[in-house]
Parts: structure tokens; C-alpha cells; sequence
């Protein structure tokens, strides 16, 4: 068995200048911790793989291709491969997600 506490685990560099921490890393799936201060936000990309968002805590604003909604904790929005997404958090507080992608991928994510 291996446990992982999120604290316990390094926040890695990234172009979005958030916090996201690699929790699972497999050669199956990558699983990112990431915490979104108040008014930051990530830069428009593309993944080249599917990916799933579940949202930890707080709420934010979340793009994917041309649609835009305002999302709240326990909620699970689906980001399909190669269409461009984003996260905009406008709160006060801070925005925690769970980024699933399935499967891991083996090309990076492209800025647009």
C-alpha cells in the first residue's frame, strides 16, 4: 500500500504559476493536486489526452473549448483531449482541484 499525503508532496514549477502537486504518477494515469489562489489564473492549453477535473474546494470559472461555467466544490467536469481549457478563480478563496489524466500522457501539454 502507498499513502501520499498532499502537504508532504513538493509543489512543481509550471507555466500557470499555481500550485500543482504530482499526486499519482504512474504509467497509467498522472493525477495533479492543484490549489488556485484568488484571482490567479492557468494560461489556455491543450492536453493530449482526456482529463477529468474534480473540484476539491472553493469555486471557480472553468473554459473548455467555447463554453464557460461557474463550478463549486464535488463537482466533476470532463475536459476532452486536444480542446483547449482553462481555470479562472474570481473568489476570495482558494480554488483545489483534482486534475485526472487517463491515459498518462506522453506528450506534453501545449500553451496556446
Amino acid at each position: 500500500m502507498k499513502i501520499i499525503e498532499v502537504a508532504n508532496v513538493e509543489s512543481a514549477p509550471n507555466p500557470h504559476g499555481v500550485d500543482a502537486r504530482k499526486i499519482y504518477d504512474t504509467d497509467n494515469a498522472l493525477t495533479v493536486h492543484m490549489t488556485i489562489k484568488p484571482g490567479q489564473s492557468l494560461k489556455k492549453h491543450m492536453t493530449p489526452v482526456d482529463v477529468f477535473f474534480y473540484v476539491l474546494e472553493g469555486e471557480g470559472i472553468v473554459e473548455i473549448g467555447d463554453e464557460k461555467e461557474k463550478v463549486k466544490k464535488d463537482t466533476i467536469i470532463d475536459s476532452p483531449a486536444k480542446v483547449p481549457h482553462t481555470w479562472y478563480n474570481e473568489s476570495d478563496k482558494n480554488l483545489r482541484i483534482l486534475v485526472v489524466k487517463v491515459p498518462k500522457p506522453k506528450e506534453s501539454t501545449r500553451l496556446l
